[in-house]
């Protein structure tokens, strides 16, 4: 579970760091510091495949998983937004989160790889149903795993602990906004980015 929202000003420029920067490793299958990676998922009826994956560390410390899986393996942003079917992003907390931490970190996140103004008020209320579903939850802690999903009929089902967090999310736009968080232009960490890619470092 995820904490209580507070003191998101103090948080908010660190917490952007600390969600996207740190060392990254590429991945195929099997265990990266604990937390097991299926090289094959089932999402919205579709069989998604690993496409790469990366351990965020700051202060040496590892913060978590982080996966990607399409429909079919892709090693560019471009040509992973313009995937068609499913796609899932999972996240496997390595140690506690605090949820306004989360949430500064993605949200920063998205506005920083929005090019035009207009696209981010575009995205505002969706960004804001994101916000309040994280900070609904009451603390993150080690072992838990977030999804996000991206279902072409429905939108972007949020998932804590396999269990969905509220109702679908509309529009492709938001979920590759949520992408872009990643694999955007001005990601904090390019080997991260490099690792979802299926990239060698």
């Amino acid at each position: 579970m995820l904490v209580e929202h507070g003191a998101r000003t103090v948080w908010r420029g660190c917490a952007c760091a600390l969600l996207l920067a740190g060392a990254a490793l590429s991945a195929r299958a099997g265990d990266i510091t604990g937390a097991k990676l299926d090289e094959r998922v089932s999402v919205g009826g579709a069989e998604l495949v690993l496409n790469g994956a990366g351990v965020r560390r700051t202060f040496f410390r590892k913060v978590y998983l982080v996966a990607l899986y399409l429909v079919e393996r892709k090693s560019s942003p471009a040509t992973v937004y313009a995937l068609p079917g499913p796609k899932r992003i999972r996240i496997v907390l390595l140690r506690d989160v605090a949820a306004d931490r989360l949430v500064d970190a993605l949200t920063e996140a998205i506005h920083d790889n929005c090019s035009q103004e207009g696209e981010r008020g575009a995205l505002s209320d969706r960004v804001q149903t994101l916000t309040t579903l994280l900070l609904g939850l009451r603390r993150g802690t080690r072992g838990d795993v977030i999804t996000f999903d991206w279902l072409p009929d429905a939108g972007t089902v949020v998932g804590v602990n396999g269990q969905p967090q509220g109702p679908p999310i509309p529009g492709e736009d938001f979920y590759r906004a949520l992408l872009r968080c990643w694999l955007g232009e001005r990601p904090a960490s390019n080997g991260l980015r490099a690792a979802l890619l299926g990239r060698p470092q």
